[in-house]
Order: C-alpha cells, then structure tokens, then sequence
C-alpha cells in the first residue's frame, strides 16, 4: 500500500482515466471529469498536479466492456509499474461489470496501485473503501441487468406489431414509414417492410437453386458464373448466402413453420392461429452486438419471433427443406483442394481481376513431390467466364520468389538503399522534433514562471487599476501555455511513432541479412511466416509476377506458367 504521507507521491505517479459512453454537452463530460481529477489530486496529494501525460480518456465506449483502447495503455502502464495512484470521477467510469472490476481491483492490488473514485469518496488504502466499492459495483451490475431487461421487455412489445426496427433491410425488402397518432394525439413514425420486386426475383432464385443443387459452393458458382450479384453490386459469398438462406424473414408464417419453431426452442410471440399462411416473420435479438467485435448469432432460445407485417415468398414447408439441408451440409467442409507445401497462399493475388491465387495439386512427380499450381479463385468459380488468367506453376514461383529476395538481402541491393535512406530520413526527423520539444518544453516553463510572478504581483497590486492589466496578461500567459502543452503532446507521439518506424527497419534489415542463412532451414509453416513478414504482396498477370515489399516495386519477374 501508499505511505500514510500522501504528500510524498509524486505527480508523476498519479494518474487518471475517464470515460464516457457518448459525446453529449451535459453533466459529467470528459473535460469536466478531469478538471474534478486535477483538484482532487491538488488538495489531497500535497499540491501535485495531474499532468495530462498521466490522463487517459475514451469517449463513446461503454462501461459494460473493458475492450477501450486507452484504458487498455493505462493498464499496460500500471502493469509496467508507473503510477501508484489511480483516481476515477466515478466508479463506474472504470467498469459496470463486476466481474471486471473484480479483475481490475486483483491487478491493482497486485502491483500496488491505490484506487480512488472521487464522486462515491472510495479509497482502497483503507478496509472500509474496499468493501463498500465492491458493494456499489454490484449495484451498478444490478442496473445494468435491470436495463438490459427493460430493452428486451420493449423489444418484445415492439415485436408484436411486426414493425421493422431500423437498420439496413434484408435484400428483397425496403423501409417504408408508417404515420399514426397515439392516445395523446401525438404523431408516431413508425416502418415497415415492403417487397422490393426485383431483389425478391433473385432471392427466389437463391431458395430455388440450393434446393436444386443442395450445396453452397455450388449455389455461389452459380451466382459467380451469371453474373447474379447482391444489391451493392458485390458477387455473393457463401457466408452471404448462408445468411439469406436461413433468415426467417422471408419464411410464409405458416402451420409448418410454427411447429418447427416450436421443436427448435425459438421464443414466438405470436399465437399458433396468427400463423395464417400470409404474412412473413420477423426476428429481434438474433444477433449479439459488441463494440470491436464480429456480430455473433445468439441461441434460438433467445431470438424474439413475430409475425411482420410484410409477405412471406418462401413457403414454411420449403424453408424448413433449407434448414435441414444446411443442417446435414454442416460436417461437410468446404471442398478446396489444400496444399501442405505451397508458400504464397494469402499473398498472391491476380493481376488481371484482384482476386487471390490459391495452390490447386495436379500431380505427384517421379520424385514423390507435389507438383502444384495457383489459380485464381473468380477464374475458377466463374469457370473461366469471369476471369482467364494462366494459372502458374507454384513449384517454381516459390523459388523464384525465395531466390528474388536473397538477392535483396545483399548490402548493394535496392531495397537495402531504401532502408538506409528512410533511416536516415527518420533521423533528421526524430532530430527537428527534439529541437522543438526542447524549446516547448522552456517555453513552458518560462511562461508558468511569469504567471507565478504575476499572481505575487497582483497579491500586492489588489483593488487597484492595474490588476485588470494583469489578469489579462495572465491569462495570455494562460492560452499560450495550453497550445504548447497541446503541440507538445503531438510532438511526443510522433516522436514515438518515428521510434516504432525506426525499430521497424532495424528489424526488416536483421530479418533480411540473415535471410539467405536461415530460410532452407525452416520447415513450410517457418517459411511461410518469413515471407508474410517480409512481402506486403505479390501479383501474377499470366506472365510476370509482382512482389512488393516495404512499398518498393520489383522489377517484375517472368516465370513460367
């Protein structure tokens, strides 16, 4: 724990973080949150003040995750031991899960950080503030469950009106509003969904053909090769169609569908007469949506089914058909000829389309070696309409590939020029943002001095004409000062991201002089790591191949096909 003489920590070794969910102009605003953080610290730490290095903010992130970008670095400080305090406005600036804040308490503690939480006058350093700051984190848990259960409590009155909730509308349908008026006589928007006729042709012919040909490659070729395409213009992926095909939305809610809704546990809102054979259905709550993460489908159970106001163009029994076919289809992988051996899958690209090469194996020489090739993937889902490139032989691209950038890795090569000269750039660089950091930092320094000297000057100079004329350069003093710590701070970042550039070079010039020594050495999965760290890619046009590294274009480099 802290010493009880709280005068001898040091402002460099408090810190503060804030955080809140959304830019709004009231209450407890980021500003205003470590404005409350410098004076706490003023007058409970001997004076220190709270240098705004030591402050860490997140706007518009919720505190119902930790995934927040700065105080994920802070924790990363703390862990490297370089604060002993942390103050917080608000407990639930820090986290409203008290899992979580279990976890952060267990780190602090572990490296011997105290944690203040000014509004709720919490203090670990004593029994009393450890207690009842777990006590309020389960309160603010409580009041996120308990809001977490009013959303869905509303979401399931919204559901039994079959409205559309916003967002982008599955293809096939449009948005349209619907004006009523409520019991106090005020005018409500609310929307709806309305077939679009030519996207539903084509989701028609999407149900239509994967019950004609029951596999999902098969359907995606299909769209590739006629040019079926989605509503962006963009060729449908097997991921896409999979989320079209198993989307109630477009399911006639009838009496096949209400049973197998029923015997796969989904949660209707609806009675069984309500299934009329007419309408279409609609889901709420389908997706789990978290800030910096993929969308992912929750359990049937808690899907909210109801009944939409559109129509249905798929018959129940018909859709059930599809879901017992993707179900059976599941253990089934996607049938892709792999490659153990092949080095530039993931890299190599078609010049001709953008689309990536992948290893396809024709033969197994008299050797006993898998002779392969790359292909490029719209070529052969198109079945060659879309795209033609000449594959070409993997077997020797890898050499040569391998072989190119031994040569690079001599002292005299272009690419080794490149580095030196970026390095030299990035010193004269780092040098003039030193230069200016120096004489930012005594600007400072000098201006705060003044400002001192004034404050004693207008102690003496109190009720007189002149105070005015002091206040005023006070404050000059004041809005200078800010700009230069702000400049101040840009300067220091980029002086760190020209550091990272930097060792980043090192790195690339180690990686590549001991390149020729160790590359025969690694097995295929080695390689491969090698050569993704080296080359940003490389394009084939059907007779020269492209590799790009470190944004220095190769010459290009024929090759047999």
């Amino acid at each position: 724990m802290i010493s009880e003489d709280r005068s001898l920590i040091t402002a460099d070794e408090i810190c503060f973080y804030s955080r809140k969910s959304k830019f709004t102009g009231k209450g407890e605003s980021i500003g205003n949150q470590i404005e409350m953080g410098r004076d706490y610290a003023a007058r409970n730490f001997g004076g220190a003040t709270l240098l705004d290095e030591n402050t860490y903010e997140d706007e518009g992130y919720s505190g119902g995750t930790t995934d927040r970008p700065k105080f994920k670095l802070l924790m990363e400080k703390i862990k490297q031991r370089r604060y002993k305090i942390l103050i917080v406005y608000r407990l639930d600036r820090i986290s409203r899960n008290i899992i979580d804040f279990a976890d952060i308490i267990e780190t602090l503690n572990k490296y011997n950080v105290a944690f203040i939480s000014i509004r709720e006058s919490f203090d670990t350093t004593t029994p009393m503030g450890r207690a009842m700051m777990y006590i309020a984190s389960v309160f603010a848990q409580l009041e996120r469950e308990t809001a977490a259960e009013r959303i869905r409590d509303n979401m399931i009155e919204l559901a039994k009106t079959g409205r559309w909730l916003g967002g982008i509308t599955p293809q096939g349908f449009d948005s349209e509003p619907i004006t009523r008026i409520d019991p106090n006589g005020k005018e409500r928007h609310q929307f709806k969904l309305v077939p679009n006729p030519q996207e539903l042709e084509m989701m028609n012919l999407v149900f239509d053909k994967f019950l004609e040909l029951n596999s999902l490659t098969q359907l995606e070729s299909f769209c590739v090769q006629n040019n079926k395409r989605t509503r962006r213009n963009m060729d449908f992926s097997r991921f896409a169609l999979r989320s079209i095909l198993t989307n109630p939305v477009y399911a006639t809610a009838d009496k096949e569908m209400y049973t197998y809704l029923v015997n796969n546990g989904f949660d209707i809102y609806a009675d069984e007469k309500d299934f009329d054979g007419k309408h279409g259905l609609m889901v709420y709550n389908k997706t789990s949506q978290e800030k910096g993460q993929t969308n992912k489908i929750r359990d049937n159970s808690e899907w909210i089914v109801a009944i939409g106001a559109h129509p249905g163009i798929i018959s129940g029994n018909e859709w059930v058909k599809v879901q017992n076919l993707i179900q059976q289809n599941r253990s089934k992988s996607y049938r892709k000829v792999k490659n153990s051996e092949s080095l530039l899958s993931g890299l190599l690209r078609c010049a001709k389309c953008g689309s990536y090469m992948r290893p396809r194996i024709s033969r197994i020489n008299k050797e006993g070696v898998n002779v392969y090739y790359y292909m490029c993937e719209l070529k052969e889902k198109s079945k060659k309409t879309r795209c033609d490139i000449k594959n070409v032989h993997g077997n020797d691209l890898d050499k040569l590939v391998i072989e190119e950038i031994k040569n690079l890795s001599s002292s005299d090569s272009e690419l080794y020029n490149k580095i030196g000269k970026e390095k030299l750039n990035i010193e004269i660089i780092k040098n003039s943002i030193t230069n200016e950091i120096e004489m930012l930092e005594k600007n400072i320094n000098d201006n705060e001095e003044a400002i001192s000297n004034l404050v004693n000057t207008l102690t003496q100079a109190q009720n007189t004409g002149a105070s005015k004329y002091i206040i005023a350069q006070i404050d000059v003093f004041d809005k200078q000062t800010k700009s230069f710590k702000i400049r101040l701070a840009q300067l220091r970042e980029r002086s760190e991201n020209q550091n990272l550039k930097d060792e980043g070079f090192d790195v690339m010039k180690d990686m590549l002089s001991t390149f020729s020594q160790i590359i025969e050495t690694l097995d295929v999965i080695g390689k491969r790591n090698m050569l993704r760290s080296l080359i940003e890619k490389i394009s084939w046009d059907g007779e020269f191949v492209d590799v790009i590294m470190f944004g220095v274009n190769n010459k290009k480099k024929e090759t047999e096909s």
